[in-house]
């Protein structure tokens, strides 16, 4: 497993924890919302290493852009939710890498 994967766990783990209504505003703002600065930084890796693997960072992308937005409260739930299914889906995903340009080889 990549570190790229690695990361798309425990950034989609700590998403799908901050999708938790009370919960997940509980934690931004007892931290000042300094967690979303944490992520934001966690999501800007993960993209760099996934990039770097050529693996898919949709997930990543869409990280980084909940936190920016997540301090607005129901947009930041929906945003944590679809960015924690989303890094889990990717990260489940097998790598694929190009020996041919025509094929492709799991």
């Amino acid at each position: 497993m990549t570190s790229s994967r690695t990361l798309k766990w425990i950034t989609g783990a700590f998403e799908i924890i901050l999708a938790i209504p009370i919960l997940g505003a509980a934690i931004v703002m007892g931290s000042w919302y300094t967690v979303l600065g944490l992520t934001f930084i966690l999501h800007l890796v993960t993209l760099i290493l996934s990039s770097k693997n050529k693996e898919a960072y949709y997930g990543s992308v869409l990280g980084i852009i909940t936190s920016l937005l997540a301090w607005i409260p129901f947009v930041g739930w929906v945003l944590h939710l679809i960015t924690g299914i989303l890094l889990m889906v990717t990260a489940s995903q097998r790598s694929r890498r190009v020996t041919d340009p025509n094929t492709y080889q799991a």
